[in-house]
């Protein structure tokens, strides 16, 4: 089968990408709202980009009703927030998250996680959280009127303490169980893991004369 993007809506589009590129890490973004209350969001259309400058970028589209989602409009006031990565064990609250919550009410508080402070920004992190990267912002990029592009600078990272080899800076994959997303409701385990030798590439010609 074969689809040209513009013979498709975007709904039809979003299904194909959703569908394929799989499975996908999910930011689970804290920002804070004027009003003081903390806002904790999951965003699957996520990676990181760069280690030098550690940079991320997520996805926020428009509600619903047309509205800009609570964090895009915390993390353009305060060009501050916080991308937390899930895992097993808070999987559930992480989905949950993703409802509909009015700005005077936080996730965090509605849904019983524990925040903890950050280091170098105001906004507070998720505490439970295995992973955890405090960032500024790089740039915002508009698509088209009806999403933005949040590309965030790392500038602090916070580590469950019992998943990092501090020595070899290593992670210890045996007691890290991430979450990734799939589509629509489906999230996938991590555990199911397979190991290559290392790639050795074509073999050398031998020169002239050798």
């Amino acid at each position: 089968m074969e689809y040209a993007p513009e013979n498709l809506s975007a709904r039809e589009r979003y299904k194909i990408l959703a569908s394929f590129v799989l499975p996908r890490p999910i930011a689970w973004v804290t920002s804070i709202g004027a009003n003081g209350v903390v806002n904790a969001a999951p965003f699957s259309f996520f990676n990181v980009f760069c280690e030098d400058p550690p940079l991320c970028m997520f996805a926020a589209n428009r509600r619903p009703d047309g509205g800009e989602k609570d964090t895009l409009i915390n993390i353009r006031r305060t060009a501050e927030f916080v991308v937390n990565l899930t895992d097993e064990p808070l999987a559930r609250a992480m989905h949950e998250s993703s409802g509909d919550f009015p700005p005077e009410i936080g996730e965090p508080d509605y849904l019983g996680l524990k925040l903890a402070p950050s280091s170098k920004v105001a906004v507070p992190r998720l505490a439970d959280a295995p992973w955890a990267m405090e960032c500024k912002i790089w740039k915002l990029i508009d698509v088209n009127g009806d999403r933005q592009l949040i590309m965030g600078e790392g500038i602090n990272f916070h580590i469950r303490d019992e998943l990092w080899d501090r020595d070899a800076m290593r992670v210890h994959m045996e007691r890290y169980h991430p979450i990734g997303r799939m589509f629509a409701d489906r999230y996938c385990r991590t555990d199911d893991r397979v190991v290559f030798p290392a790639a050795e590439g074509a073999p050398k010609k031998p020169g002239n004369g050798q």
